[in-house]
């Protein structure tokens, strides 16, 4: 029996010592005694006296930049400023065309800010979804209002699962445990009594009360909590930590480059100043990856759009990254791979209790609970209470001690106190009715058992004892869809572990009928060894466990991850959220509890499970293809830098003009990169994105910029007159279009029919600048002669293979 969503969690025996628990006198059948003249809450009229003073809770829960900021953080960059200062110099030195590059980036950033609006919008309309709403008490009657609504004074309700948004003061509790694990770090539930304080960030995680809210806005901690939980998030990103570090490299080998080129230009050749200009700004842009960055920020917003459409809220947005790291995937049972509803199948008495008195009692448990669970709504519904029990005493249902209890006055001058929780934690081992319970697990029910107890409620061992009087059967509802999700990870070798607060054996029953490989050796987790090494290797090994506590959920997930795993959580109850927050991603179900949906990295707003393997999928496409075009972008660097290396040592002229770079760049890897970032890619992300990418890049910038020197060279002594460079800049260009289109044909692979298409067309095009007479004008190429067009495409040819050998020895030396 749980609270909230079906927040099933651990258990521990019988035997064992329990935290001390406060249970409330109850005058009245199932209201609190503080309840008898409960307070009303704020009247309308001083709600709008607070709002007309501003003592509102305000402060927005944003899920995105602000348009201001996503602005600035596409046009405000170190590399725009660099290109824009060279593009307003090429203005004033040279025709149009060699400003091309200018309105390219211009271009660029329109197209980072459009999608990142599309992607703020989706986030936006997403968030107020999965918004919480708490519940506020105003002239008398309760209602659920936006988080931003509340005033100073409000009072608001709590129940299981429960996020306190706001700081307060306790005014009413019902047995109430606060978890503060999240402000402090202590994992053991706090009790509150009313007059106590209450931390806006915590939640609840057993009983229900109400508090005063002291604290509203900016002053309260929740504030912070809330906006850093839901925030658009560029940041803790192996990928973008991995592109600063080159883009870091690159500044500091381009500015003496660049220097040198600058002198050598303008001191050493004495060329038309403005042409020197034109060609030292020709070999410093290129040395610029600033599309690297941009398609980085378009294929995360397009990620964010495309879950979006999914009812899938990407919280933070390196969590599609993360996720397509994954390589175990925790799942709570119940909410995960069921669905939050039970019905009760079948009602078993127990040492010949009547069955009609066993209906009594239910149906008064049931109402004795104000906040019940999915568990006791199906044991309301089967059984709902017809009798007028006083309920003297309640204890609410918590994660660690796995049942809950009341105390009643059944009207006859009796009295009883009844339990209702999980069998094996209740009933000593080795007891007969234990037998039975275990057959009923091993068909995949879950069951309840009732049980009389002579000890009082507050007694750390109530349960010692207890008479077992009848056993409730559940029969909990399969989710459609687990059964291939699940395969879907086995066939993506993502290990899935089912962590579960159930009985062991009924959770390893759920998992057989959904195909989950080594669920007939299910743990249970009480058996489990502390020591994170020994946990880690029985980890390793199975995949089912049952029982397990929330404290153990989180070392779980700790020993995983001591094993170098990636791990995702799954749930929707508070029992998760210790280990949600721990995981590298957690995944939250949006009609989960407040708590987990705050700290989940991911909201699967549709509550199904099978949209997983889409953010998997999505994670891997965008990481995939941005470490595919990532090489791309460098090679380009590295080459332009070598060859502005190469120029300055043999003291020629530099051989491109801006608006030829500005082609080949567009040709080779603009169109091409867009295209190839938004592919299918199903590939797992691997780790050292730095290396990988570079290991690749360096080589191939290399081979480039050699194979256009040497022909650059070759064509500086064949052709001869005043005109020469034109003819040597267009042989260099067309050796370095074709040594940067095989770079685009390695990268492509493997083929498909549009790769092929995307090449093919890449080729027309150049091409067709050298077949147009206005064309070859605007972009200053055009070919001279026979002899020397072939020598620079036999140059390509060869470079051609040494690229292609120089990778795959790459490939073989260095494996990821």
């Amino acid at each position: 029996m749980t609270h909230g969503p079906e927040t099933d969690t651990g258990a521990i025996d019988a035997g064992a010592e329990l935290d001390p628990v406060h249970p409330v006198p109850l005058p009245e059948h199932g209201v609190p005694e503080h309840r008898a003249g409960r307070a009303h809450g704020l009247t309308t009229a001083e709600v709008a006296e607070h709002i007309a003073r501003g003592e509102v809770n305000d402060v927005p829960v944003r899920s995105s930049r602000s348009t201001g900021e996503i602005v600035r953080a596409n046009v405000f960059t170190r590399f725009n400023a660099i290109i824009g200062v060279l593009w307003v110099i090429m203005l004033f030195v040279a025709p149009i065309q060699d400003g091309l590059f200018g309105f390219v980036i211009i271009a660029n950033t329109g197209i980072g800010i459009i999608q990142e609006m599309r992607a703020k919008k989706t986030l936006d309309g997403l968030a107020v979804v999965g918004e919480a709403r708490p519940t506020v008490r105003r002239d008398g009657r309760a209602a659920e209002i936006s988080t931003s609504e509340i005033v100073l004074g409000d009072l608001i309700e709590l129940g299981p699962g429960d996020r306190v948004v706001v700081d307060g003061e306790t005014v009413e509790a019902d047995g109430l445990e606060i978890d503060e694990s999240l402000l402090t770090g202590e994992a053991d539930p706090v009790h509150k009594k009313p007059g106590d304080p209450m931390m806006s960030g915590s939640f609840v995680v057993a009983g229900g009360g109400a508090f005063t809210a002291t604290k509203v806005g900016r002053e309260a901690y929740a504030a912070q909590l809330a906006e850093e939980a839901s925030r658009f998030t560029l940041v803790h990103s192996e990928l973008r930590t991995g592109i600063s570090t080159i883009l870091k490299y690159v500044t500091w080998m381009m500015v003496p480059t660049a220097i040198g080129l600058v002198i050598s230009q303008l001191v050493h050749e004495k060329h038309d100043f403005k042409d020197s200009i034109a060609r030292t700004v020709g070999g410093i842009v290129p040395m610029i990856p600033e599309g690297l960055v941009l398609l980085t920020s378009v294929a995360f917003a397009i990620g964010v759009i495309r879950l979006g459409r999914k009812q899938c809220l990407v919280q933070e947005l390196p969590a599609i990254e993360g996720l397509a790291r994954v390589d175990v995937v925790c799942l709570d049972k119940t909410g995960t791979l069921t669905e939050g509803g039970m019905d009760v199948s079948e009602l078993r008495t127990l040492g010949g209790a009547d069955e009609g008195y066993v209906r009594t009692v239910l149906g008064a448990l049931g109402e004795s609970d104000p906040r019940p669970n999915a568990s006791l709504q199906a044991v309301i519904a089967a059984y709902p209470d017809t009798v007028e029990w006083r309920c003297t005493e309640s204890l609410p249902f918590s994660s660690a001690r796995k049942y809950s209890g009341a105390a009643f006055s059944e009207g006859n001058g009796e009295n009883s106190t009844w339990l209702l929780g999980a069998p094996d934690v209740l009933l000593p081992r080795g007891d007969a009715a234990l037998e039975q319970i275990d057959r009923l697990n091993k068909e995949g029910l879950r069951v309840l058992l009732l049980a009389r107890t002579t000890r009082e409620l507050d007694d750390a061992q109530v349960a010692a004892g207890a008479v077992p009087t009848a056993l409730v059967v559940l029969e909990q509802r399969l989710r459609p869809d687990a059964a291939a999700t699940l395969a879907y990870f086995a066939d993506q070798n993502v290990q899935a572990k089912v962590i579960s607060g159930d009985n062991a054996v009924s959770v390893g029953a759920v998992a057989a009928k959904l195909g989950l490989p080594g669920a007939e050796n299910t743990i249970d987790a009480r058996e489990l060894p502390t020591d994170p090494e020994e946990m880690a290797a029985i980890l390793e090994a199975n995949s089912v466990f049952g029982r397990v506590t929330p404290q153990q959920k989180r070392d779980m997930v700790a020993a995983m991850q001591s094993r170098g795993h990636t791990v995702a959580m799954t749930g929707d109850g508070v029992n998760d959220v210790l280990a949600l927050k721990d995981a590298d991603i957690g995944v939250s179900m949006g009609s989960g509890s407040e708590a987990t949906r705050a700290v989940a990295q991911i909201v699967l707003l549709n509550n199904s499970f099978a949209t997983l393997p889409s953010v998997v999928a999505e994670g891997r496409r965008v990481i995939g293809n941005v470490t595919r075009v990532a090489t791309l972008f460098l090679v380009k660097t590295v080459y332009s830098v070598l060859l502005a290396v190469l120029v300055v040592c043999f003291q020629v002229d530099y051989p491109f003009l801006p608006r030829h770079l500005t082609l080949l760049s567009t040709l080779t890897i603009g169109i091409p990169a867009f295209f190839l970032a938004l592919a299918p890619n199903t590939e797992r992300a691997k780790p050292h994105f730095v290396h990988r990418v570079m290991k690749y890049a360096i080589p191939g910038g290399v081979i480039a910029a050699v194979a256009t020197f040497v022909t650059y060279m070759f064509a500086r002594h064949f052709y001869t007159g005043p005109s020469s460079l034109s003819a040597e800049t267009s042989a260099a260009t067309l050796t370095l279009f074709l040594v940067s289109m095989w770079v685009l044909v390695i990268i492509a692979r493997p083929y498909t029919w549009w790769r092929v298409c995307l090449v093919l067309a890449m080729g027309a095009g150049f091409l067709l600048v050298l077949v147009v007479p206005w064309l070859q004008d605007f972009f200053a190429l055009k070919l001279v002669g026979v002899t020397m067009p072939w020598t620079a495409v036999g140059i390509a040819a060869v470079a051609s293979v040494c690229l292609e050998f120089a990778w795959r020895w790459v490939g073989r030396r260095f494996p990821d």
